[in-house]
């Protein structure tokens, strides 16, 4: 359902990559490896700019200042987790409850209470988990991802992202940045039967049910009001990050209504504009690849795939899937 990004929009003067299916750097005419349009973006005539590309320098730098710009983040004492087993890497798919207990001990629920957490939360139940099921969306529906946009880009975060945007002409305005969240996001594309069943925020904060196993679900929220519920059986851990503070990164089995999910990678205690705005960047930096980036001086990466059987706009791709990789 993926493939590499083939495409030098954006991407002139980018570091030669060997994972990369095609280059846009000044010295691919001589191994033949320049993406088609390479001529059409990065030569003089071309509107893609080599200034405008993002490099790895700046994916570092960056990242470490929304990480610093994350103030809606859980404090140590917001959050405490019970980890319990750590599954071996033979363990991961066995299905087994190594951990008898919840994963979350106690919870700070007046986090909750923060705008883009409450708007957040109030999108969780907006979706048929069900591939294959057509999403019916209402108009409350259409407003309340209208609400979740209009928060998170209030906070210092987003608008540091949206300079760094603007600045690499990536978008013109905060309004065209909004309305370009909105699609690669919130709308709809076919994941089974041709139905429109699935988004990208759907699969990667809600998650999905397809072929008998949990699709995405990459959100630590999402996984406490569940597993709160009853609905979620955390069964192990087979990674934990080196952060003494939030946000962390866990990869997570568990049962979902009995379907599992065999690794699903989540940052914990992180704000809902810490992930939206990390996984936009990453899609947008190097869609199709990992995304190298640095959190509180440690090493992360992100791992982005575009949509590739239907787009929006001019030929714009949905985000098919975003998550924070695990060794």
């Amino acid at each position: 359902l993926y493939t590499a990004p083939d495409s030098c929009e954006g991407r002139c003067g980018e570091p030669r990559s060997e994972g990369d299916e095609c280059h846009c750097h000044a010295e691919c005419g001589r191994d033949r490896s320049c993406c088609g349009d390479y001529a059409r973006h990065c030569q003089p005539a071309g509107f893609s700019r080599s200034s405008d590309s993002i490099s790895d320098q700046e994916l570092l730098e960056l990242s470490e200042q929304l990480y610093r710009l994350d103030h809606n983040r859980a404090r140590p004492s917001d959050i405490t987790l019970n980890p319990q087993h750590r599954a071996a890497p033979g363990e991961t798919g066995l299905q087994q409850d190594l951990s008898p207990q919840p994963l979350y001990k106690y919870v700070n629920e007046e986090l909750f209470s923060k705008p883009t957490y409450s708007s957040f939360i109030k999108l969780l139940d907006n979706y048929q988990r069900a591939t294959g099921r057509e999403e019916e969306v209402t108009a409350e529906e259409l407003q309340e991802q209208e609400n979740f946009l209009e928060k998170v880009m209030e906070t210092e975060l987003m608008k540091k992202l949206f300079a760094f945007l603007h600045e690499k002409n990536r978008y013109s305005s905060e309004q065209e940045f909004r309305d370009d969240l909105r699609e690669m996001w919130f709308g709809l594309y076919s994941r089974g039967d041709g139905e429109q069943d699935s988004s990208g925020f759907e699969h990667v904060f809600s998650g999905e049910v397809k072929k008998g196993k949990v699709s995405g679900f990459h959100n630590w929220i999402r996984f406490y009001l569940l597993e709160k519920q009853g609905i979620v059986n955390y069964l192990s851990h087979n990674f934990n990050g080196p952060w003494d503070t939030f946000p962390d990164v866990l990869g997570l089995q568990f049962h979902w209504d009995g379907f599992h999910k065999e690794v699903g990678s989540a940052f914990i205690g992180s704000s809902p504009e810490f992930e939206f705005g990390l996984y936009t960047l990453s899609f947008l930096a190097r869609p199709g690849r990992a995304c190298h980036l640095s959190l509180g001086g440690h090493s992360l990466s992100i791992q982005t795939y575009p949509w590739t059987k239907s787009t929006y706009g001019s030929g714009r791709r949905f985000i098919a899937t975003a998550y924070v990789m695990s060794p």
